[in-house]
Formats: structure tokens, C-alpha cells, sequence
């Protein structure tokens, strides 16, 4: 995450789960480096608004940037099973911040 403060981004995980049901997803993994933000109630209502919500009420793995503007630079979607390769959100954000 060292990475990712150093070009001035802030990392954050949204998911349509709720509070202890993260809590309980982030003690089996070990531990979370970036915060985990709940999508819970209305249920999915980030998600929708994203356009990433699927019809069985989970959403997408999906990875968005947002600018200190509020404005969406960046804008993907992932298979589940996949991580998004740091290496793009990286390129992305040095590009956004060059253009400053």
C-alpha cells in the first residue's frame, strides 16, 4: 500500500456484506492493509450506483479510481476469481497525477 500513498491514493474494499461478516472474512485472511467499507443496507445501493451490482445481490470485483474531484478516471471489471494487477491501478494513478 506504501506504493499507492506515495502517489496520494487512498485504497478502499466496498462489499455488499455486512459489518460482522467482514470482520469475520478479515480475521481468516490475516489481517486487511486498506479499509473495508460496507455496502450492507440499503443493500447494494454503492454497488447500483456504480453499475456493478449483479442480480443475485453480490457485485462485481470491480476497481474504480476516483479523483480528489470526485470524477472516475479509471474503470474496470474482473472476473471473481481474479486480482487486479496492481501494476495498471499504478500506471493510472501516476497518469492522473501528471496531469495534476
Amino acid at each position: 500500500m506504501a506504493r499507492f500513498e506515495a502517489l496520494d491514493a487512498q485504497v478502499l474494499g466496498i462489499s455488499v456484506d455486512s459489518v460482522p461478516s467482514h470482520k469475520a472474512w478479515i480475521e481468516k485472511l490475516g489481517g486487511l492493509n486498506y479499509p473495508l467499507l460496507s455496502d450492507f443496507y440499503p443493500h447494494g445501493s454503492i454497488a447500483q450506483c456504480y453499475g456493478v451490482l449483479r442480480g443475485k445481490g453480490y457485485c462485481e470485483r470491480a476497481i474504480f479510481i476516483v479523483d480528489k474531484k470526485g470524477i472516475i478516471r479509471y474503470a474496470d471489471v474482473y472476473d471473481i476469481g481474479k486480482k487486479p494487477p496492481n501494476d495498471i491501478l499504478l500506471r493510472e494513478l501516476e497518469k492522473i497525477q501528471k496531469e495534476g
